[in-house]
């Protein structure tokens, strides 16, 4: 049995973990740091937005259970494709969203659907998400892992700050 991994950053990372958590075919979601210029960077350095670094999460998942595509496909459910500066309250180059690719396959993959999202006119605003070859991929500290299982009070602040509603606005009745 071949496992892959998934890289994509959508802003803070505490609220791209359970969406793919969930998915049957998902072996581990971890929460983490990649794009940047510094090794083993920490939660306070990126926090700078000095490193170069995105929040992230890195998801090892079974290709025979569910495809690149469809991770791709929940990925663009949430985000905001068309803000380059971050996501929803997270401001700033280390909340940009990114896909990650780690293969010329995942690449294709990626710009297809990325394409398709533009030319099906759900946004009025360009698809600025970027496409980039996968960097080297640090785990957040502990406390940042599950953190929608182990601080839900935290991660409902989280998810309320914009990017709850932009999901039901532009994703809840979209495949």
């Amino acid at each position: 049995m071949t496992k892959e991994t998934a890289i994509f950053a959508g802003g803070c990372f505490w609220c791209m973990v359970q969406p793919f958590d969930t998915q049957p075919g998902i072996d581990s979601v971890i929460s983490g740091y990649t794009g940047g210029h510094t090794v083993n960077p920490t939660y306070a350095e990126v926090a700078t937005h000095t490193t170069g670094h995105t929040e992230a999460v890195e998801i090892t998942f079974d290709p025979a259970i569910i495809s690149y595509a469809q991770l791709v496909e929940i990925y663009w459910h949430q985000t905001d494709p068309t803000d380059a500066g971050g996501q929803f309250q997270d401001r700033g180059d280390s909340y940009r969203p990114v896909i990650y690719v780690n293969s010329p396959e995942q690449r294709a993959t990626a710009e297809a659907s990325k394409q398709r999202l533009a030319a099906s006119g759900q946004f009025d605003a360009p698809i600025v998400t970027q496409i980039a070859d996968a960097q080297p991929f640090y785990p957040a500290e502990e406390e940042h892992q599950d953190f929608y299982r182990r601080n839900p009070f935290r991660y409902q602040i989280e998810e309320m700050g914009g990017r709850h509603d932009f999901i039901k606005q532009h994703w809840q009745n979209q495949g």
